[in-house]
């Protein structure tokens, strides 16, 4: 164990900066602000952090629209800060990992003022430009994900550019060789500012058809999850030519080559394509691409121990020697209490949640406020800032429900999160009396489960790198148990979820149990006599086995 690589089973905390900890009175979290937390961090036993975007941006995607890769917002603070924030986790033995948003840039990126200005100068190929049909229409089909074409019209050029998310994100050109070294630069620069590793936004958007071919029509039946609902026309396509596209693979050797040369350092790449599970498996395969790769495939409505289970075994298969990292929540998707809760928050499922998450086999992301169980914020209308709600209001509500301040005091009038009269996203009460000083006083907590189990976790490396084999559940109320066993050299763990709420029956009968593991502080499960296992709503049981 002690001789692998960190992030082999390491949990990675999601801290989205706007929202950890404000320290300056504005409303908004801040870098300052993750320093303050940073012992509260190391208490959950975690191994990293990965930090949203903090670089310069015109915030028109709260971070995800960079106008310069290599300085930090104002807004978050200073390079300075950054430092010491780096400073200050390494001295706790947590390792930070960054975003890297390459796939495009803000409007505002000195590239792109330039490129627009004529086809002719320096940067006119760096970004993604493509003539007008006869009709002036755009060059072909292609949609963007927050809504509408993913063609914008530049009069100085006589041309449209490409942008698959918002107009004020052009996708740079990354056929241009120039285009992959300004990138590749400017990762090395953060690299050797110490971090320890990249999350990878949009890796799968780097390259484009040089075709401009259309994407052909999707059928109606399978225009469902994955983010991206009947809803929104984005769901109306196969996203073949603007999406991982055969190139991406060649790129992502390249950064591999350069990420090599600095020992210990990470990537985690965010895949969203047709067939996620097989892109996951192909960008994770040998030691020259990246380290892991997650994809919103747990990220989805369907909490069913036969769709996870479905959903691991088909990456199983096929990643070979690639390794996969797992999340159930982030920046982009509703609340996962609120989501797989139904509306129905309980505290054994969220401890449960948590505990399924941290025993698959694999890495995890783990974001911000799950240890606390916080549920899906609801925001009215006016107070929406989400590009992405505010277009597709009232069926799609956006992303800021999930992006609320963390609560820190009960009792404070922003929770603790702010001096200021009003923070960026609102507060809801709901979230107060789940604030992280009322589960710090409750021994039976959300938060010392979490942390709890971490700790717990720790002692088997079956749970940590060990393989993991399903195992079908013999139970007389229905089928949604999750059973596998974990294994690693002589170490084999029996694990077993219950994901209903209510009680729940499993055969063991098959396992030569050696002990029962009961440290885990999670709802309790029975063994009976004749190796009938009994699990509590919600429950959850470990043994090791022979």
């Amino acid at each position: 164990m002690s001789q692998l690589s960190w992030w082999r089973g390491g949990v990675i905390y999601q801290v989205y900066p706007r929202s950890l900890m404000d320290s300056n009175g504005d409303g908004v979290g801040d870098l300052q602000g993750i320093i303050t937390k940073l012992d509260y961090i190391a208490s959950l036993n975690v191994d990293a952090i990965w930090i949203s975007p903090f670089f310069k941006s015109p915030m028109k995607d709260f971070g995800y629209d960079i106008s310069d890769y290599l300085d930090v917002d104002p807004m978050f603070g200073t390079m300075k800060d950054f430092d010491e924030l780096i400073a200050k986790a390494h001295k706790l033995n947590i390792k930070i990992v960054i975003d890297q948003v390459l796939s495009h840039t803000s409007e505002e990126h000195a590239w792109f003022k330039q490129s627009k200005l004529s086809r002719d100068n320096d940067k006119a190929d760096w970004y993604v430009w493509a003539d007008p049909k006869e009709d002036g229409t755009a060059p072909n089909n292609w949609l963007a994900i927050f809504g509408g074409c993913a063609w914008e019209w530049e009069p100085r050029r006589q041309q449209y550019y490409l942008h698959n998310f918002l107009k004020s994100q052009p996708d740079l050109n990354f056929h241009n060789p120039e285009v992959r070294a300004a990138v590749l630069e400017n990762v090395d620069f953060w690299l050797k500012k110490g971090v320890d590793g990249f999350r990878l936004d949009a890796i799968t958007f780097c390259y484009h058809d040089e075709q401009l071919r259309d994407n052909p029509a999707k059928p109606k039946d399978q225009r469902q999850g994955r983010g991206f609902s009947e809803d929104n026309p984005y769901a109306y396509q196969y996203h073949y030519y603007n999406n991982t596209r055969p190139q991406t693979v060649g790129f992502i050797e390249e950064l591999r080559a350069l990420i090599n040369q600095y020992p210990g350092a990470v990537t985690l790449g965010e895949v969203s394509a047709e067939d996620s599970l097989a892109t996951m498996a192909e960008y994770t395969q040998g030691d020259d691409r990246l380290h892991m790769a997650y994809s919103f495939e747990l990220l989805t409505n369907d909490f069913s121990a036969a769709y996870i289970r479905q959903t691991v075994e088909e990456l199983e298969a096929s990643i070979g020697d690639g390794w996969p990292c797992w999340a159930i929540g982030n920046h982009d998707v509703q609340r996962v209490a609120t989501r797989w809760g139904k509306g129905e928050t309980n505290p054994a499922m969220v401890k449960m949640l948590n505990a399924m998450l941290f025993s698959l086999r694999g890495s995890v992301c783990s974001y911000q406020g799950e240890e606390l169980g916080l549920t899906e914020a609801p925001i009215e209308f006016s107070e929406l800032q989400d590009p992405f709600g505010i277009t597709f209001w009232p069926m799609f509500k956006g992303r800021d429900g999930c992006r609320t301040p963390m609560p820190w005091v009960s009792d404070h009038q922003q929770a603790g999160f702010s001096d200021s009269s009003k923070t960026w996203l609102p507060i809801p009460a709901a979230h107060k009396a789940m604030a992280a000083d009322v589960q710090e006083a409750d021994s039976q907590s959300n938060l010392h489960s979490y942390r709890h189990f971490l700790k717990w976790r720790k002692q088997y490396p079956a749970l940590v790198i060990g393989d993991i084999d399903f195992i079908d559940g013999t139970n007389e109320c229905n089928n949604n148990i999750l059973a596998f066993v974990r294994s690693f050299e002589s170490e084999k763990m029996l694990v077993v979820f219950n994901l209903d709420n209510s009680a729940n029956t499993f055969d063991a009968s098959a396992y030569d149990i050696i002990a029962v593991k009961d440290g885990h502080g999670l709802e309790s499960a029975s063994l009976q006599a004749d190796a009938k296992l009994t699990l509590n709503a919600f429950g959850s049981f470990f043994a090791l086995i022979k």
